[in-house]
């Protein structure tokens, strides 16, 4: 997930997250989201045609794509990330790229049936203008028919500015707090996970994200010649409303079905 500079966490760039987490990721992430269902819709969409996962990670979802027959391809920025898939049972299914998600002479050139973006992935786009220009990308790399998804939470705008402190974990040797930032303004959340243990003393885990409103991607997708297909609260097609707190998008090329 090209160096940026950002007026947070200094010296964050865009492999940090992954560098930072990918000792921790299985084990950390491996519930995160509805695998078998994100599996399923993915695997259907793409009707037995290739399929591209931006922020492909360890694999948490790409392998199992990979082990139901799908032609699968992942890009990451983090070699860490890559390599940790590469290790696994069944990497070598999956075709992997180290680079940016939104530079166009990173991204694999397919084109694809699906090209997909999970678990707010997007937002991991933090430059001015990085996730218009992964729009773009993607556009240039869909099928005639293709489709591209995207996973993201919906963000409230009633989230207060400032700054939070918990406990995500804690064991009798560990713990871990969660300390972040809210700058509503600036649309961007930044924080830490601080590791605290016996024997190995203090680990820092940095992340920041930049979001968007489901309107703002639509917009986005229209600039690049994609509209709105579908959008439904998960990936198992619960129907979206004004109430729900994720979406699923699915955009086609607005052309698609026209002489």
């Amino acid at each position: 997930m090209a160096p940026c500079s950002t007026d947070g966490v200094e010296g964050y760039g865009p492999a940090s997250y992954g560098e930072a987490f990918a000792d921790v990721y299985d084990r950390w992430y491996a519930d995160v989201s509805d695998v078998d269902s994100t599996v399923a819709f993915i695997a259907a969409l793409a009707a037995g045609g290739p399929v591209l996962e931006l922020g492909v990670g360890t694999g948490r979802l790409a392998l199992p794509l990979a082990a139901r027959a799908v032609p699968m391809t992942g890009i990451d920025t983090s070699a860490r990330m890559v390599a940790r898939l590469r290790e696994k049972a069944g990497g070598d299914r999956v075709d992997v790229a180290v680079g940016d998600m939104s530079r166009d002479e990173d991204v694999p050139t397919g084109p694809f049936a699906v090209v997909f973006v999970a678990y707010n992935t997007i937002f991991n786009l933090l430059e001015p203008g990085a996730q218009e220009r992964c729009f773009q990308v993607v556009a240039s790399r869909l099928e005639p028919a293709g489709a591209f998804v995207v996973e993201a939470f919906v963000p409230d705008e009633a989230q207060p500015a400032g700054a939070h402190v918990e406990v995500r974990s804690m064991t009798a040797d560990s713990v871990v707090l969660s300390v972040n930032r809210h700058d509503p303004a600036g649309r961007r959340i930044e924080g830490q996970f601080v590791e605290l243990t016996e024997a190995g003393g203090v680990h820092l885990r940095p992340w920041a994200i930049h979001y968007s409103s489901p309107d703002q991607l639509d917009a986005m997708a229209s600039a690049t010649g994609l509209v709105l297909a579908e959008r439904s609260a998960d990936w198992m097609q619960t129907p979206f409303t004004a109430a729900s707190t994720h979406h699923v998008s699915v955009y086609r090329r607005s052309d698609l079905g026209r002489a």
